[in-house]
């Protein structure tokens, strides 16, 4: 059974198709990825399914649930987080204050609860404090959970996002090119942080330009052109698909390697 579905998924900006009728099917668990070159409708797609933007068409189904139209908010509250491509962290706040601020999916207590401060409030409150170390444990920036979070390196600071994605213990989790900027060694153990998540038993959906990050990733990649979804598959057989191969190098250097590997 698939965790996420998408049938006919369109989105229109007057005469641009930024994502044109895609079907996914992601079933639950493992580490899957969506590729394209620039321009091919990836982060529109990830906006389209974290609810930042409604569809034109089609329709998104997530555990079960027809979420096509919920607001961002309600479909965070079924297990739904994600990351972004720039950072979006609070400077000021610390590192364990910013994780909180992503544990509002997991919080019930009504207002008079909490202007109150009612036992049911602070119940929550302190499981929300142990589930962000938990979260900052995982990605190994317990150390600082006191410190300002513009007190820390490019990398922790992508880290530090992914620990407030999942705070809430989300079912799904979409990353947004979660290594751009980062040097190998942090790649490296990028890639050993995003295996860890989804031993957890969260799934992860990644958009990245690195090809070797994806490569040695996935267990499964959607492949994106024009907005339109051209290839899934492994990722040995999303290398040697002539159209994945004409989508990044284009027909003519695609036709010349191809001729060059059929000559020897």
């Amino acid at each position: 059974m698939s965790l996420l579905t998408t049938r006919g998924l369109t989105r229109r900006y007057a005469g641009l198709i930024a994502v044109d009728h895609v079907d996914l099917d992601i079933p639950e668990g493992g580490i899957h990825a969506v590729i394209g070159p620039n321009g091919a409708g990836k982060t529109t797609l990830f906006n389209l399914i974290s609810g930042l933007v409604m569809p034109s068409e089609g329709s998104i189904t997530f555990a079960g649930t027809d979420v096509s139209t919920l607001p961002s908010f309600r479909r965070a509250s079924l297990g739904m987080a994600r990351t972004f491509q720039n950072i979006r962290i609070f400077g000021a706040m610390t590192v364990l204050e910013n994780v909180l601020t992503g544990m509002h999916p997991a919080l019930h207590a009504g207002l008079a609860s909490v202007i109150f401060r009612l036992p049911s409030f602070r119940i929550e409150e302190r499981q929300a404090v142990a589930r962000a170390r938990a979260a900052l444990d995982l990605v190994g920036l317990t150390s600082r959970a006191g410190e300002p979070a513009s007190a820390l390196a490019y990398g922790d600071q992508r880290r530090l996002e992914i620990a407030r994605a999942i705070g809430p213990q989300p079912r799904l989790l979409l990353l947004d090119e979660p290594a751009a900027g980062m040097n190998p060694a942090e790649t490296i153990a990028l890639a050993d942080l995003v295996r860890t998540i989804a031993k957890t038993g969260v799934t992860v959906i990644l958009v990245e330009h690195d090809m070797g990050f994806v490569m040695g990733l996935s267990d499964s990649v959607a492949v994106l052109n024009f907005g339109r979804r051209i290839f899934t598959g492994t990722p040995a057989a999303v290398r040697s698909d002539p159209a994945v191969v004409e989508a990044y190098l284009g027909a003519r250097l695609a036709a010349k390697l191809k001729a060059q590997h059929d000559a020897q």
